[in-house]
Parts: structure tokens; C-alpha cells; sequence
């Protein structure tokens, strides 16, 4: 028979109740088309059953010693059907990593939906008159299902995203999602890719309200919220996103993980956690990485220092750790610089640190690219704008030559460096540079250095294409007549492209 008959067969009559296994059975189908139809059917018929109670409310018994004892009629029955609802969340669940996206999506929305009907109808008695009910093992299970270790689940992440609008869907998501870590991490030495990339993208996704006024928007329909449910309260929801992330991690995780965190941890983590002192352990452990990643966690460090009074006496060693070579290559550079900046704007660091700074940017901008010098020349004069106490830097005229030079680039410490007994003769060097741009930078220390700063925020981002269509756009004075001796072939041929290339007109 057609599945709306079994439907209908089973909702008209309790006689007709096995008809449930031949509707689960086609949950196993390999066509995507049958599958989705018994999806619906069985959306249909457990809805109607929660609707009009018709489950078993309660622990649930054994079913063989249910069946075999003396109990009434219904109450067999109850729980019998509450069995095959087990049947079939149990088949929805496997059915999120199915094929067929459309039945991925088909199998959410419906477990989903069960989601808020046991909310309303709940299978579970309340301890006390007015207690919070709200379906935990059936969400837990969508929750894993979502966070598979074997498939990348990132566009049922998105499509769960709608959900996470609801208040109550969002706190019992975080608290899903730390137990779900916890879980897989304790059953598994080795923990796949996929589900740190699975939870990492469910974990972005979450945000939260920015007062407790604001949490009146639920998924599961209770009338009057009460004050003692804790899903009302900005506090419980600030320590649920705490143990979420934290219990995150403390994991050991990917490289491309940690860069993808510590990006978004100084907007979107820190601030809305209850006690954020408590990521110092994985900031200063992400310090201690190198190259990008120990950048990046300098922001989330810096924060906790200003905000919230965290000691860190290493911080700007770190950071004097991460001038080389590479950082006017590495992909976030303009970060870098941008913070950089940030980091080294009070006017209350000591003359030594700005000094090493700059006498180490210096350095490195002998060797740098010219997109970058137009850039860090003026973040050094910037510094010494800010310092007047290391202008002696540049106002020591018999400065050291480059064997005598008392700074020690080798130095981690910047307070050993000795870099205020040197002078930035690296700067008068690079006015010799090639390029007239970088030549004109580096000049402005032959002069008085104006007061107000010099904006670098639309030099982070310069590159060197920028560099020469900026060249090529310039108005160019008349040309000198030269005398010269037009090519007329390479290799013996008139008419190539190499002639058409280097023929002067």
C-alpha cells in the first residue's frame, strides 16, 4: 500500500498499527525519492501521535516485558508506538549524513520539528509544577549528527543557522556541542579534520544577546517564561559559551584551525565570555607557535592586559620576537602592522623599547620590498613622533659605521639590544634606494618631523601591482631626443614579436 493509506490506516485505527514498519522500512530506501516521502509520512504520523498523546510518558520500560506482563491495553500500546519513535529518530539521525542533500535537509527540518512538539508535549513527567522541560537527548543527537567526524557538514551548519536565532535552540546548543566534544575527544585518540572543521563552523555560528531583555524569543512554547529557568538568564548563557569554547580549546587543533580562531577571539569570543582571563593559557600556548599564529594571539593578549588588568611581562618581547624578514611577506601583514601600531601607541612605553623597534624595523627595511618601505618608513617616524626621547637616533651625527654599530640584532631583548646607543643610518641608506617613492620616504628625517602623525592605514594593503599602475598613471616630462639605432630583428627575422617588443617609438 501507498504511504498516505498506511498513514491513515495507522491514525484511524490502533488494529492497524503495525503498518509503522513498512513506513520506517522505506526510510531505508536507496531511492532519494522514496526516502524523502517516508520522511514526510513519518513527520506526519509522530506529530500527530505527540499531538494527541499517544506516547508513552515517562522512563521508558523495556518493550518485550511490557508487551508479556498484565498492563492495560493503551498503555501497551503507548509504548510500544513510543518505541517506534525511538525507530525513527534513530533513522532520521543516520539520515543526516545520507547522500542526497535534499534528504539531509528533510531529515533536519523534521527532527527539528519533533524537537519542538516534545517541548510541548514532553515525554518526560516534570519534577515540580512549572519546571523548564525542553527535549535534550532527541536535540543532542541532531547536535552530534551535525558534528560527524567522517562528512563535512558546513551547508547543514548554514542551514541550522535559522534555528540559532531561537533563544532556547542557542543555549541548549552550546551545552550540546561542549558535551559533543567531549565525547568524541574521550572515545577517539586521534580526532578526524572534519569534525574540528564541523564544530569550529557551528561554534562561529553562535553569538549572544546583549542584554537579558533580549532573551525572549523561544523555539519551544511555554507560555510565561519563568525567572527560575536558566535559559532566561545573560549569565547562563555567558557561562554556556564559556565551557563551549573553552572546552574547545584546550584541544590540541589543526594549524589552519587556530589561525581561523584567534582572528575572530578579540570580537567575537572574548568579550562575551563571563571570565575571559581563562583563555591566558591558550593565548600564551598560541604565543609560543610562531609565525602568524603567535601574531595573532598578540591581539587577544593585548586585550586582556588593557581590559582587563592581565600581567604579561613578555608581551612586547613576543612581539620584538616576531620582526624578520618574513613579515613583510607573510599574508597578514597588514595586520600585523595595524596592531603593531596599535600595541606601540601609548606615549608611556620607555624610550629603550620604541628604540629597539625602530632600530630593528630599520634593519629589516633594508632588505624589504618597496610596497612594504612605503609603508614601514613612515610607521618608524611615527614612533619617533611619539617618542621625542628617541630622536637621538637620528639627530647623532657621527653615528656608528656598520661594524661599530652597538645594537645586536641577535638580541631577543629588546632591552638589551642597546639599540638607543646606536642611529638609524639604515634610513639615510635607503635614500639612495632605486625607487624615487621610497627614496622621498625615507628622506623626511632629514627635517624637522611634524607633529601630527602620518596615517598608515591606506599603506597596509599596498601592493607592488598598485606601485606600478601608480608609476604608469604619472604625467612623465618631455622626452630627450637620444640618438639610437632601432632594432630590426633578433636572431636574424624582421618581423617577430621580440622586434615589435623592443623597438623604441
Amino acid at each position: 500500500r501507498a504511504l498516505g493509506h498506511l498513514l491513515q490506516a495507522v491514525l484511524a485505527s490502533r488494529g492497524e498499527a503495525n503498518a509503522v514498519f513498512d513506513i520506517l522500512a522505506v526510510l531505508q530506501s536507496e531511492d532519494p525519492e522514496e526516502v524523502q516521502e517516508a520522511v514526510h509520512t513519518c513527520s506526519r504520523l509522530f506529530g500527530a501521535l505527540l499531538e494527541r498523546g499517544e506516547l508513552f510518558v515517562g522512563p521508558l520500560p523495556p518493550e518485550d516485558s511490557v508487551l508479556a506482563g498484565s498492563h492495560g491495553a493503551m498503555r501497551k500500546y503507548k509504548v510500544w508506538m513510543r518505541h517506534r519513535y525511538h525507530s525513527c529518530r534513530s533513522h532520521l539521525g543516520e539520515l543526516l549524513a545520507h547522500p542526497s542533500f535534499k534528504v539531509k535537509e528533510l531529515a533536519l527540518k523534521t527532527l527539528m520539528k519533533f524537537v519542538q512538539l516534545e517541548g510541548v508535549h514532553p515525554l518526560e513527567k516534570p519534577k515540580w509544577e512549572g519546571q523548564y522541560l525542553f527535549p535534550r537527548t532527541l536535540f543532542r543527537a541532531v547536535v552530534g549528527g551535525l558534528l560527524s567526524p567522517e562528512q563535512d557538514h558546513s551547508l547543514q551548519i548554514n542551514q541550522f543557522r535559522e534555528y540559532l536565532e531561537f533563544d532556547d535552540i542557542r543555549y541548549h546548543t552550546m551545552q550540546a556541542a561542549s558535551d559533543t566534544v567531549a565525547q568524541v575527544t574521550s572515545q577517539h585518540s586521534e580526532v578526524s579534520l572534519a569534525f574540528w572543521n564541523n564544530t569550529f563552523t557551528l561554534l562561529s555560528a553562535l553569538s549572544l544577546p546583549r542584554q537579558e531583555c533580549d532573551i525572549s524569543n523561544f523555539y519551544v512554547k511555554h507560555g510565561e517564561p519563568s525567572d527560575m529557568w536558566k535559559v532566561t538568564h545573560l549569565k547562563e548563557h555567558r557561562k554556556a559559551f564559556q565551557a563551549m569554547w573553552l572546552g574547545f580549546l584546550k584541544h590540541k587543533l589543526p594549524l589552519s584551525l587556530y589561525k581561523k580562531v584567534l582572528v575572530t577571539m578579540h570580537d567575537t569570543i572574548l568579550p562575551r565570555l563571563a571570565q575571559p582571563t581563562l583563555m591566558i593559557d591558550f593565548l600564551t600556548s598560541a604565543c609560543d607557535v610562531g609565525g602568524a599564529i603567535s601574531l595573532l594571539a598578540l591581539n587577544g593578549l593585548f586585550i586582556l592586559i588593557h581590559q582587563h588588568n592581565l600581567e604579561y611581562p613578555d608581551f612586547y618581547r613576543k612581539l620584538y620576537g616576531l620582526l624578520d624578514p618574513s613579515i613583510f611577506h607573510a599574508k597578514y601583514r597588514a595586520r600585523f602592522f595595524h596592531l603593531a601600531n596599535l600595541f606601540l601607541s601609548s606615549s608611556h612605553l620607555p624610550a629603550y623599547l620604541v628604540a629597539a623597534f625602530a632600530k630593528r624595523l630599520s634593519r629589516l627595511a633594508l632588505t624589504a620590498p618597496p610596497e612594504a618601505l612605503l609603508m614601514v618608513l613612515p610607521f618608524i617616524c611615527n614612533l619617533l613622533r611619539r617618542h621625542p626621547a628617541c630622536l637621538v637616533l637620528v639627530h647623532r651625527p657621527q653615528g656608528p659605521e656598520l661594524d661599530a654599530d652597538p645594537y645586536n640584532p641577535e638580541e631577543e631583548d629588546p632591552a638589551k639590544s642597546r639599540a638607543l646607543e646606536s642611529c638609524l643610518w639604515e634610513l639615510q641608506t635607503l635614500q639612495q634606494h632605486y625607487h624615487p617613492e621610497v627614496s622621498r620616504a625615507a628622506s623626511v628625517i632629514n627635517q624637522a618631523l611634524s607633529v601630527p602623525e602620518v596615517s598608515i592605514a591606506p599603506l597596509l594593503e599596498l601592493t607592488a601591482f598598485e606601485i606600478f599602475e601608480q608609476d604608469l598613471k604619472k604625467q612623465l616630462p618631455e622626452p630627450v631626443p637620444l640618438e639610437f639605432i632601432a632594432a630590426q630583428g633578433l636572431l636574424g627575422r624582421r618581423e617577430d614579436i621580440c622586434t615589435q617588443l623592443f623597438t623604441l617609438s
